[in-house]
């Protein structure tokens, strides 16, 4: 585990691993025991990769469960004993029934208190004919922070990102499945949503291998400099970094290049 210091209190926190193929409950429990060795401390913000509780299927009618199924109950149970903010994705299924890819969050109260659902769909991969694309944009607010959730194939396309600059949030999550072929793609996109946005961008990518690809890895943490702070390399385990907002938020005061975008015609 490597750890960053700077601002106290506003803690994140990455989780990687070999996700075990459709299996919720054994990924749920490596969730537990990675996290055994160091409880994270109140109020962090405890980020995990993309469909992390079966790695990146295309299951949808086997491994998607309903608004408060087992894995959100699940969530809602370890934030709560935690004391933590989580970001966890898996196959969730909407009022209709229409499985998605989804980014859910859950509050300290064992509460859910966003849904993201992934807004570009891994073509290449036939993940659309899966899992609709999602229509809308979110932002959450993290102890006084904006913050942003995306899913791995989102980092590609700006405008995906774009959707949310003007409510300003200071950090985005990208949870992913990112496979090793490309993952020096994964590093130079999340650098550059980190610039672009002028935002700490937390990216959680998984370990190992399922039946189409292998994954490195390489979970980090970029500072709106475009810097990263730290990288959990290949291993599975755990990076934490904490946050320093009012550096931030002066860099933005002093260089508002935000407030210069313009629409294209």
């Amino acid at each position: 585990m490597e750890r960053v210091r700077g601002m106290s209190g506003l803690k994140v926190l990455g989780v990687q691993w070999d996700l075990a193929w459709e299996s919720p409950e054994a990924n749920r429990a490596r969730v537990e025991r990675l996290l055994e060795g160091r409880r994270p401390e109140p109020e962090t913000l405890v980020v995990l990769p993309e469909m992390f509780s079966t790695g990146f299927s295309m299951n949808a009618e086997g491994i998607s469960e309903e608004p408060g199924g087992e894995t959100e109950r699940w969530a809602w149970d370890r934030a709560r004993a935690w004391g933590v903010w989580l970001v966890a994705g898996w196959a969730r299924r909407d009022a209709q029934g229409v499985a998605g890819n989804e980014a859910v969050v859950v509050s300290p109260a064992g509460r859910t208190v966003a849904t993201y659902r992934k807004r570009r769909p891994f073509s290449p991969g036939d993940e659309p004919r899966h899992y609709p694309a999602g229509g809308e944009a979110v932002v959450f607010e993290w102890r006084g922070l904006g913050v942003a959730p995306f899913i791995c194939y989102d980092l590609r396309f700006p405008e995906v990102f774009g959707a949310v600059v003007d409510r300003r949030p200071e950090l985005l999550t990208v949870i992913a499945s990112w496979p090793e072929r490309r993952i020096e793609h994964w590093m130079t996109l999340l650098r550059a949503r980190a610039i672009e946005h002028q935002a700490y961008v937390v990216g959680v990518n998984r370990t190992g291998e399922d039946p189409a690809h292998r994954y490195p890895g390489h979970s980090v943490v970029v500072d709106p400099w475009g810097e990263v702070v730290v990288d959990a390399g290949s291993v599975e385990g755990v990076i934490e970094a904490t946050l320093d907002l009012g550096r931030l938020r002066e860099y933005r005061e002093k260089l508002p290049f935000l407030e210069d975008r313009r629409v294209a015609a």
